[in-house]
């Protein structure tokens, strides 16, 4: 007589997913997290969900294990961190600001390692000194006025070396500057490919000293 297999633990769909649900992962808790802090404070947040991973992926191009000192704004619930992390960035070299004080304290706990400063874009030079290689911004610059997009992309320029770059993304097909300003900051810029796959569609600017 053939003997009984042991039966699994996880007999049905329902129970599966409940055993499956104890350990929840990284990304459900991330998502969870940042739902709350846009109910919660929706000016702040002002976007509707996370970056998506293509979005991250064209945000850290480039990036590498010799890329120098990286600075991040806005970093959330760190989908971009995880980005830069993910492309060879040693975790000692990546200063997050972020002001949030939920988000500073999950930043934390998820990326040891990593400096996180809870404090405004606009104060990098206090805490970070110059020769900066990438400033990655997660900032949603264009629901800004202009006079703090501009604040912010001139705080980037004072911990930049000289040829770092400032990456940005917006919702919009425009820069979060307009042309004079631009001009004005002694920039240029580059223009990416529409990401679709991000929710809403973004696109990619890079700026650099002219």
């Amino acid at each position: 007589m053939t003997p009984k297999k042991p039966r699994s633990p996880c007999t049905t769909p329902k129970s599966c997913a409940s055993t499956s649900s104890a350990s929840p992962r990284p990304l459900a808790n991330d998502l969870d997290l940042f739902r709350r802090r846009l109910l919660q404070n929706p000016r702040q947040v002002s976007a509707i969900a996370p970056s998506s991973r293509t979005l991250a992926r064209a945000m850290t191009l480039g990036l590498g294990p010799q890329s120098g000192r990286v600075v991040e704004f806005g970093p959330g619930t760190g989908r971009l961190t995880e980005a830069i992390l993910a492309r060879g960035v040693p975790p000692q070299n990546l200063t997050l600001f972020e002001l949030d004080e939920e988000f500073v304290v999950h930043l934390k706990s998820r990326f040891p390692g990593v400096t996180v400063i809870q404090a405004g874009a606009q104060t990098a030079a206090d805490h970070v000194a110059p020769g900066v290689q990438t400033v990655i911004s997660g900032l949603p610059l264009l629901s800004m006025p202009e006079a703090v997009r501009e604040g912010i992309v001139a705080a980037a320029f004072r911990v930049l070396g000289p040829r770092g770059t400032y990456v940005q993304f917006t919702y919009g097909n425009r820069p979060p500057l307009p042309p004079e300003v631009i001009a004005a900051l002694g920039l240029r810029v580059n223009k990416g490919h529409k990401i679709w796959a991000n929710l809403p569609p973004a696109r990619v600017f890079r700026f650099r000293r002219s």
